[in-house]
């Protein structure tokens, strides 16, 4: 049976270790934004409302996959909308929240660390060799929904309400809050998504959830990704596959990882 290690430590020693690691990943979250400050001009630019034109790597692929499946919906040559903003530091706050944003996720490894150094405490001693382990792969799952989030549900989502109209009257202008949103929403919604195999693992080891309990819950889990895919995607069965399917198999490993984990628990 493998040992535990385990550390006396006051409720109050432990708050002390949760401040310092609130403390350093602030501190590894502002040098990073500082950072993405000297890109500014590409992040934005390019980056960020990079979705907003025709020409994004996302609308161009969905053209060319469109014409081998011989549909021609789904090709985006306008997108006619206007971004504009409404307040006198508007685009000082967006700038410096996006700055943040862009810090958080990219030292997401190091806050990950972080974490894994709190909680390490508390494992066996076998479980702390995965540290490594758990660093690669929440971190990997991590920029993989963000990746979905930027390249599939920001671009898809734009299509769909700059195309949605309910008179010709009517002329998009959004603001640039509005627009940041979504974009923050979007990748922070997808990276924190593709945690659920990482989530489910730790839930499943401290007996809060079962391979029982997530498989009864398997239809209402499709039904909500269907809902999450058809909001965020044009009416069009291709594109709301496209989104649905890689949230579906997320679901399915969580299954799977649960599993395992509780027949290594039961031998």
């Amino acid at each position: 049976m493998a040992k535990k290690i385990v550390t006396e430590m006051s409720f109050l020693d432990h708050l002390e270790e949760l401040r310092w690691l609130l403390v350093r990943s602030t501190i590894a979250i502002i040098i990073m934004a500082i950072a993405t400050y000297f890109i500014s001009d590409y992040l934005f630019d390019v980056i960020i409302f990079g979705p907003t034109r025709p020409t994004f790597f996302t609308y161009v692929f969905f053209c060319d996959l469109a014409h081998q499946l011989g549909v021609d919906s789904i090709c985006i040559t306008d997108l006619s909308f206007v971004i504009q903003n409404t307040e006198m530091e508007g685009q000082v706050n967006i700038f410096v929240w996006m700055c943040i944003l862009c810090g958080f996720i990219l030292s997401f490894p190091y806050i990950l660390w972080e974490i894994w150094r709190f909680i390490s405490p508390a494992l066996y001693h076998n479980e702390k060799k995965n540290a490594r382990l758990f660093i690669v792969v929440s971190s990997l799952l991590f920029f993989l929904g963000v990746l979905f989030g930027y390249f599939i549900i920001i671009p898809m989502s734009i299509n769909f309400v700059a195309t949605f109209t309910i008179s010709d009257v009517v002329v998009n202008q959004f603001t640039i809050d509005s627009y940041i949103g979504l974009v923050k929403t979007s990748v922070l919604a997808g990276g924190l998504f593709f945690e659920l195999p990482i989530i489910i693992y730790f839930l499943t080891a401290l007996g809060l959830v079962t391979p029982q309990i997530l498989r009864q819950y398997w239809k209402y889990a499709v039904i909500a990704i269907l809902i999450i895919a058809a909001i965020v995607t044009p009416p069009d069965v291709v594109s709301q596959t496209i989104v649905a399917l890689p949230m579906l198999l997320i679901y399915e490993i969580s299954i799977l990882i649960s599993k395992l984990v509780y027949k290594k628990q039961k031998d």
